[in-house]
């Protein structure tokens, strides 16, 4: 086995459950120490992050991912422990393998041979690594990104090793995310007995029309790098669980994946524009997952790497803004270009997750090369 699996699978077997790092990132930095990178750890609350450099100068590079990975769900319907790290022909089995501890292992042993191969490379190499990223992600990167802006320690590229390929490896790079606002609507009315309505205020009925607004709205028509805003309910509930009585309240949560056509303010106001043209008895809590954020295609970071992309797999990535948020939402507002470039994504946060051995050892190639294109002169 190469030594990025070798990485990947010494990870992997660490249950490092969301907010629990384990060991993995003193594993990564004494890995890292060696080739000449300074480990800072940065605690915060219950999350355990490293921020780990090579070299003071500019351009600086910055590796990021995280070390957390989802719970297993039931551990006897994986085909192998979920943390055993398990190969069986080409597949490396377990969880994070896709999500995101093969990527990080794929860093460093690209890094590893990049710092022997170039030890006086230009600029600087990081590592910017949480475990509070499939948490609340509060204490995670957003607060390392904080110090860092706080001492105005800057970065110009970031390479987030989230799975983006879809369906073979590196034809599909994020070069954005879409924005995510939560909702948590609360509509009152008066409860009653259902035989006598008049006595009684129905705030179902009084909410149906307002949604059926927000429902069929066109919030806008996404722009090149974004598809449309999109408003989902994802959860209705009123009632005492008895037929015969008018519920008092009703809760809505709703979601928008929003594109760069808007701001988290702009909607907040046009959803409480229309729940106050209805005249509705209502409470509503927000909260920002995160802003849409872009990196231009034919900027340095993008363009080293589709060219690594080429001479390792033959062919271009797609850009691509789809999919959920990252913690790229954290660190794109420091003006860093940032993207994200990861192995598949068609098992993560599934049973038996799993990833390619093969596509391990070219995402190394790969990130091997995107070095050499943007630190090499």
């Amino acid at each position: 086995m190469s030594e990025t699996i070798d990485l990947a699978q010494a990870l992997i077997q660490v249950d490092s459950v969301t907010p629990e790092d384990k060991g993995c990132q003193q594993m990564i930095a004494d890995y890292l120490e060696p080739l000449g990178f300074k480990n800072e750890s940065m605690p915060f609350g219950e999350v355990t992050n490293l921020w780990s450099r090579r070299g003071n100068e500019s351009p600086c590079l910055v590796f990021a991912g995280h070390t957390d990975v989802v719970p297993t769900g039931p551990q006897d319907a994986w085909k192998f422990p979920p943390f055993s790290a398990h190969i069986e022909g080409d597949m490396l089995y377990g969880r994070g393998a896709a999500d995101m501890k093969s990527s990080i292992a794929c860093f460093m042993a690209a890094s590893k041979r990049f710092v022997e191969s170039y030890p006086e490379h230009r600029g600087s190499i990081a590592f910017l690594i949480t475990s509070d990223e499939e948490g609340p992600a509060v204490d995670g990167t957003v607060k390392v990104i904080e110090t860092l802006e706080a001492r105005n320690e800057k970065f110009e590229y970031c390479l987030v090793g989230e799975p983006s390929s879809s369906k073979k490896l590196a034809d599909s790079i994020k070069n954005g995310r879409r924005g995510s606002l939560n909702g948590k609507l609360n509509v009152k009315g008066i409860q009653g007995h259902i035989a006598y309505p008049d006595l009684a205020d129905n705030p179902i009925h009084n909410l149906a029309p307002a949604l059926e607004q927000l429902v069929n709205i066109n919030w806008d028509h996404g722009n090149e790098y974004f598809p449309p805003t999109s408003f989902q309910v994802s959860n209705i509930h009123a009632g005492t669980g008895v037929t015969n009585v008018i519920p008092g309240e009703i809760e809505v949560l709703f979601n928008f994946r929003f594109s760069t056509e808007h701001t988290a303010e702009a909607l907040q106001q046009s959803v409480q524009a229309v729940l106050d043209h209805h005249n509705l008895d209502y409470d509503i809590e927000w909260n920002l997952s995160g802003n849409p954020f872009i990196t231009e295609g034919d900027g340095e970071l993008i363009q080293a790497v589709k060219q690594a992309c080429h001479s390792i797999v033959g062919y271009e990535p797609e850009l691509s803004t789809g999919g959920g948020t990252s913690d790229g939402r954290f660190i794109a507002p420091t003006g860093a270009q940032t993207i994200e470039l990861g192995p598949l994504n068609d098992t993560i946060h599934k049973v038996n997750e799993c990833v390619s051995v093969s596509d391990l050892n070219k995402l190394t190639d790969i990130y091997y090369q995107t070095m050499i294109n943007l630190l090499v002169k």
